[in-house]
């Protein structure tokens, strides 16, 4: 469904991903993993077309309008209520606006209808740009730090629509530098280091590889003695 084969992009005289290679199956929850300033976001944005490599090949099993997108710079209209915003997207990808409710109650915001996006806490902001990146059901959804400005009961809740959304069928994207969320949502994850993917495969197949007691997987523990990283 996505693939990237030997990635190169450079910055000026900046290498920032370097030999980038991963396949994303169908209908799976595949994880980015890194900390800031690894190179996650830029694989985000070569993926949906908004950055060009220098080198190598990518593929995406799916149109732009088949594409969901969730960055973190969130581009709501502030001064306008969340229902407004999201009539809008309704409209550019022809959706029937009965589904603007639908879709923010999935996300907890529901009671913010009328609620101006200038009035809504980081995290409800956040909610609100999933939303708007799930309202017309892609096929692919990418998630840069779904759940980063998110209080631990709404990053469940965040977490339980992602898993639907897979039942339903939705290939998803997410770039994280949590570890246990990439463990509980992840099919398979890649772990991304200064611009280089040093493993891939499941959580439990890399933890059980790095680590000789075969015991409950620490992702964070392994990416951290496999560079250095002191905190992820």
């Amino acid at each position: 469904m996505i693939s990237m084969t030997n990635i190169v992009k450079r910055f000026g005289d900046k290498t920032v991903l370097s030999d980038v290679s991963f396949n994303v199956e169908p209908k799976e929850i595949f994880g980015l993993l890194g900390p800031s300033g690894s190179g996650k976001t830029t694989i985000i944005n070569i993926l949906t077309h908004q950055l060009t490599p220098e080198g190598g090949e990518y593929n995406i099993g799916a149109s732009p309008i088949e594409t969901g997108l969730m960055l973190e710079e969130d581009g709501l209209y502030k001064r306008l209520s969340t229902t407004d915003n999201l009539n809008l997207f309704a409209g550019i990808y022809g959706v029937n606006r009965n589904k603007v409710q639908e879709a923010l109650e999935s996300v907890g915001l529901g009671k913010e209808a009328k609620t101006p996006v200038s009035k809504l806490s980081k995290g409800m902001r956040q909610r609100l740009a999933l939303a708007r990146a799930i309202l017309h059901s892609p096929k692919v959804l990418f998630l840069d730090e779904p759940t980063g400005a998110l209080d631990p009961t709404t990053g469940r809740q965040i977490h339980k629509l992602i898993y639907n959304l897979r039942d339903e069928g939705t290939t998803i994207f997410l770039t994280t530098h949590n570890m246990e969320e990439a463990v509980d949502l992840c099919n398979h994850v890649a772990l991304l280091h200064e611009g280089v993917i040093v493993e891939q495969g499941t959580p439990t197949e890399i933890c059980e590889k790095h680590n000789s007691f075969k015991t409950v997987p620490d992702l964070g523990a392994v990416f951290m003695k496999m560079t250095g990283v002191t905190e992820v």
